[in-house]
């Protein structure tokens, strides 16, 4: 009964950054996450997560430190690139999406594994902990990450405010949206930029693997529950406020317990839960 006193009184800086710092990021993620479901892209967000980690890497060895903003600036690039390399080997080639994807990923994902084996072996005292910043540690994060995510989901959820009908149109008929005069190609810029920053922030909490959970199953959870487009993105944000509060707590409460795991686990088991109601709801209209 104290820890949950403790823990909703909010005294410890270190539960305030950390909370804060996760219902930003899972907020973010689950509404680009909407977009990005109807836009079938839920696979590339992966390739990108994948993407992300040889420029983190890079970042360290061009600085020599952890900065956030360089870490971010860099992974950020080598996410654009990413998305590039599969719509360039899709477009040139006679390889399929899906596999474009798998060897984007594979590819950048062991790339990334061999710069940071390097920078463990290479002595540099700084680079302590750089693993643990690659594969998510929510429960480390500083009041300066705290700021960064917090301008950053800001920014990104008011950009998808601002563009939400746009979004919306060319998610559900890109045809539509060219003859009525929208800048499809330049939405489609700007939707995958938002989608590759969400995650390059996401990395710090949550990690490269997990990130993708963190974008998907909230929107896919949600369109369990309605199918309206607004309610689909409100559902989401719900959930993952929720996801987020309780995956804290727990690991709060039992500290060898890592947050973001937890957080994507209880996404998770909503998403199961949401089906089986959905599924139970279906069988029974049908014998009736």
């Amino acid at each position: 009964m104290s820890a949950i006193q403790d823990f909703f009184s909010f005294s410890d800086p270190n539960v305030r950054n950390v909370l804060l710092g996760t219902i930003l990021l899972s907020t973010s993620s689950a509404m680009i996450g909407t977009f990005a479901l109807l836009k079938r892209k839920t696979l590339i967000s992966d390739a990108i997560a994948h993407g992300v980690l040889p420029g983190v890497c890079l970042a360290f060895f061009l600085t020599g430190e952890k900065s956030s903003i360089w870490l971010v600036i860099s992974a950020f690039v080598t996410g654009w690139l990413a998305s590039i390399a599969i719509d360039q080997i899709t477009a040139h080639s006679k390889i399929k999406h899906d596999a474009a994807i798998a060897i984007v990923a594979s590819v950048t994902f062991g790339l990334g594994s061999f710069l940071l084996s390097m920078l463990q072996h290479s002595g540099q005292a700084s680079q302590g902990g750089l693993k643990s910043f690659l594969l998510g540690s929510a429960a480390t994060l500083l009041r300066e990450d705290v700021v960064v995510l917090l301008w950053l989901s800001c920014s990104i959820i008011l950009i998808l405010f601002l563009f939400f009908k746009e979004f919306m149109v060319i998610a559900f008929d890109r045809l539509f949206a060219k003859s009525i005069g929208l800048p499809v190609k330049k939405m489609d810029f700007l939707f995958t930029s938002l989608m590759v920053l969400d995650i390059v922030i996401g990395i710090r909490a949550v990690g490269v693997v997990l990130m993708s959970a963190m974008l998907i199953t909230p929107a896919t959870t949600a369109r369990f529950w309605t199918a309206k487009m607004t309610y689909i993105m409100l559902f989401a944000a719900l959930i993952a406020f929720f996801a987020s509060l309780a995956g804290t707590f727990i690991s709060y409460v039992i500290p060898s317990m890592p947050t973001g795991p937890w957080i994507v686990l209880i996404m998770s088991l909503i998403a199961y839960c949401s089906f089986l109601i959905a599924w139970y709801c279906r069988m029974a209209k049908k014998n009736r």
